[in-house]
């Protein structure tokens, strides 16, 4: 009896710590792989975090091209456009106030999980439990909101870091970029 006791509760344990997601963080020198079909083509893309207390950017390493995307604080806090630049035009590209990169900002975060909705590019996207298919990285299940735009097909997913929400895939965006994370080094 003690042995069937052991191994139930073994299995619970097991079961909880197996069924809890993943949530990944940004931490100086971060580095997140992505896949991303661009047009048809498919390519790798590493972004490193920089992490400072007056900007966020991030060293871009796509197929022979090398930059760095600076986010301002503004735009980290209260930003309200995705910036879909692939650093091939500067080696250092300072975004506006307003741009994002890889990522919604804090309000735009807070936004979706209080009111289920956030605006971006002046597209609303609304959250979508019903339909949300899991994302993974390397086998594990990413914590991540599922969003569908309002006016086209785009959907995203989220993870739910309010200091950090990162998107980790992005499908059908009628830009033709659809990146899709799978690999967080810390």
């Amino acid at each position: 009896m003690k042995n069937i006791f052991l191994m139930l509760l073994f299995c619970i344990v097991y079961q909880k710590g197996i069924s809890q997601n993943y949530i990944p963080t940004l931490k100086n020198n971060t580095q997140l792989h992505y896949i991303c079909k661009l047009h048809g083509q498919t390519r790798t893309l590493q972004l490193i975090a920089e992490t400072a207390t007056d900007k966020l950017a991030f060293k871009l390493e796509t197929k022979g091209v090398k930059s760095k995307i600076v986010m301002l604080p503004e735009a980290v806090k209260n930003g309200t456009e995705l910036s879909f630049n692939q650093g091939e035009y500067e080696p250092v590209l300072n975004l506006k106030p307003t741009e994002t990169f890889f990522m919604i900002s804090q309000s735009a975060y807070q936004d979706l999980v209080k009111k289920g909705s956030f605006v971006y590019n002046n597209t609303t996207y609304v959250l979508d439990e019903k339909n949300a298919e899991s994302v993974q990285i390397e086998g594990k299940p990413i914590d991540a909101l599922h969003v569908k735009a309002q006016i086209d097909e785009t959907e995203m997913w989220i993870v739910k870091n309010p200091d950090f929400p990162l998107i980790c895939k992005i499908t059908n965006n009628p830009l033709g970029i659809n990146p899709t994370l799978v690999k967080v080094v810390d």
